[in-house]
């Protein structure tokens, strides 16, 4: 395999490395995006994706259209193996579960998400909460905290909303 090249281990790792930090894309679209939610996003929310189907939905939140060309170049870089057949399929899954809209009036698909990161995110952390604290979100947030996991916007942006709850 080449110098610029990478193997399926690093590709794999690059797919799944939004666990661990963002992946950071160069953006296309030079306007900022927060697709909006659909009619049906608050079921959409509920399901779990998979992890590559979520790497797929990290690159469609940070830009607003994608063609599958420009998410298998984004996604698998200079991976020397042809992924084509495999982002079709996750954004045939995407679009089958109602998270990807596909628009070919240009005369090529453009792909967008239809529902935004932090809708999704909310509603899986408030699943986990279900399961894990019987709905509660303090002793996640306590979590959070205790570990230092929240840096300081974030905290005066949890206050803020605190104080507007009151």
């Amino acid at each position: 395999m080449g110098e610029s090249g990478q193997g399926w281990t690093e590709v794999r790792l690059r797919l799944l490395g939004f666990l661990l930090k963002p992946i950071p894309i160069p953006a296309i679209s030079t306007e900022d995006h927060a697709p909006p939610l659909s009619h049906g996003a608050n079921n959409l929310a509920t399901e779990r994706l998979t992890n590559a189907e979520i790497a797929v939905m990290e690159l469609l939140w940070e830009t607003e259209k994608l063609t599958a060309r420009q998410i298998r170049e984004q996604a698998y870089g200079d991976s020397d193996k042809a992924q084509h057949g495999t982002v079709q399929r996750l954004l045939q899954s995407l679009e089958e579960k109602g998270f990807v809209d596909r628009d070919g009036s240009l005369g090529v698909n453009l792909f967008s998400a239809t529902i935004g990161r932090e809708a999704y995110g909310g509603s899986q952390l408030e699943s986990l909460a279900e399961k894990l604290t019987g709905g509660s979100i303090a002793p996640l947030l306590t979590h959070l905290l205790d570990a230092k996991k929240l840096n300081k916007a974030e905290i005066k942006r949890l206050r803020k909303l605190l104080e507007e709850a009151k």
